[in-house]
């Protein structure tokens, strides 16, 4: 009769503890980042009556006889699968995406780490990204993260000019301009002009490649080297100078001995920046045309020479005589424009933002762009096995695994939703189900109690 006594007081416990699971999961269930837990029961031990016996010749086997005696809790089990999607377009609200944890420490050496997926984060008065609880959120060197709104970033003074877009191939002269940075970050704009109309070549003046050293992508060999197109190729020539504001001619120099020209085939696609003596004519085949290949030096007062490549470069994206070409003269309106690359004027730090990679990218008044930090992950073989230490944060333990450090989308590492946060994964209506049948199972196991209680009672009326 104690027996039952006890087994319902065993699951009166049990389910009190279950009860309060639910509770806490039910109060959380608007906090950031928090992951469920669940509760398992498990039979608490036996009583054996009567154990089993082997058959023999003259009887069968029996079956052993026990007697239960009560319900424990096996485990509480944290569920971490992702929660759901909240926008909030903060910059320093951000959410892991997959698989990992944020790695956050309360001192700034990094030495005492803890692991969150709650990512309501902020910025502290000297730059530092913290959490609500003021713990430094750490990157992929364990240092802790700080954009300094100090930093500035020195004047890079223009390294290659380009010129891209169109001239009209009937059209006279054309200037368009080109604004150069010095190595102080002034800026000093330069004029490209273009003079008149393009000198075709008649027949019987083609030049094939092969006389010539320019660079035609259209007639070379598998191995690089040029041919001999069949017919001949025809060609047109436009001249270039480029002279300062107030129209002195700075290339080439007045002391120079040859003219400049862009050198385009039939199809009005660029092929080379060439050069040829003042008194020649380029079309004229006896005229030896050499490709550029010099550097411009513009001399600027208190600083630095304004230096740049001029050659067939200048006509190809990025500077790059392998990338694509992006001149061309056709018969079409000009809308040819010089760019300058690589040359910014001094700045300071403007803002930030943060990329899917976790990369914390520094926004400079002079429109440049650094990585200043990487945020870090963590990631865990047996995420169940990490221990809540409140606060939103989990600790390893033996049998969370050796925790995996990296970079988001690296790996098995989920990538960063900058602007949002990732909430709690509480089903309410699990969580209001579980909280009927442990209702339930509560009131049971509390009819046993009281029906023990009441059998004893009747044992104790027999005297009577």
């Amino acid at each position: 009769m104690m027996r039952s006594m006890f087994s319902g007081v065993s699951s009166l416990r049990s389910h009190q503890l279950r009860m309060d699971v639910i509770g806490n999961n039910i109060a959380n269930v608007n906090t950031v980042g928090y992951k469920a837990s669940s509760v398992s029961f498990s039979e608490m031990y036996s009583q054996t009556l009567r154990g089993a016996s082997s058959s023999s010749a003259n009887r069968g086997g029996t079956n052993p006889m026990q007697v239960g005696l009560g319900a424990t809790v096996a485990a509480i089990s944290v569920n971490h699968s992702k929660g759901s999607i909240q926008r909030t377009d903060i910059a320093t609200d951000l959410m892991v995406d997959g698989s990992g944890f944020f790695i956050v420490s309360n001192d700034a050496n990094g030495q005492n780490k803890f692991y969150t997926r709650a990512g309501n984060f902020n910025m502290d008065e000297q730059g530092f990204l913290v959490t609500t609880e003021g713990l430094f959120v750490l990157d992929v060197n364990f240092k802790p993260i700080q954009v300094n709104m100090s930093d500035t970033k020195n004047a890079t003074a223009t390294q290659n000019v380009t010129i891209n877009g169109n001239l009209d191939v009937n059209a006279g002269d054309y200037t368009t301009t080109v604004d150069l940075y010095d190595s102080l970050g002034d800026i000093h704009t330069y004029n490209i002009n273009f003079k008149g109309p393009a000198l075709l070549s008649a027949n019987g003046q083609e030049r094939a490649l092969a006389t010539n050293p320019g660079y035609d992508p259209l007639n070379l060999n598998p191995d690089g080297s040029l041919i001999t197109p069949t017919p001949a190729r025809k060609y047109s020539y436009k001249e270039i100078t480029i002279s300062d504001n107030n129209g002195l001619q700075q290339v080439p120099a007045a002391t120079d001995t040859f003219k400049l020209y862009a050198m385009f085939n039939e199809n009005g696609e660029i092929v080379d920046l060439v050069t040829a003596p003042i008194a020649d004519d380029p079309r004229n085949p006896a005229t030896v045309l050499t490709s550029s290949a010099s550097t411009v030096g513009i001399q600027v007062p208190g600083a630095s020479d304004i230096t740049f490549p001029l050659d067939r470069s200048m006509f190809f994206a990025n500077g790059d005589v392998t990338d694509t070409r992006i001149f061309t003269q056709v018969s079409k309106e000009s809308d040819a424009k010089g760019v300058q690359l690589k040359g910014v004027s001094a700045g300071s730090i403007d803002t930030f933002n943060i990329s899917s990679k976790g990369e914390i990218i520094g926004i400079y008044t002079n429109g440049e762009r650094k990585v200043l930090q990487n945020i870090g992950l963590v990631d865990f073989d047996n995420p169940a096995g990490l221990m809540k230490i409140g606060g939103n944060l989990f600790q390893n333990t033996p049998n969370s695994g050796t925790p995996k450090y990296g970079a988001p989308g690296t790996g098995s590492f989920g990538s960063i939703t900058p602007g949002a946060l990732e909430m709690s994964n509480v089903d309410l209506a699990a969580q209001f189900t579980d909280m009927i049948t442990t209702q339930r199972g509560f009131q049971a196991n509390s009819r046993v109690i009281t029906t023990s209680d009441e059998i004893l009672q009747e044992l104790v009326n027999l005297k009577r």
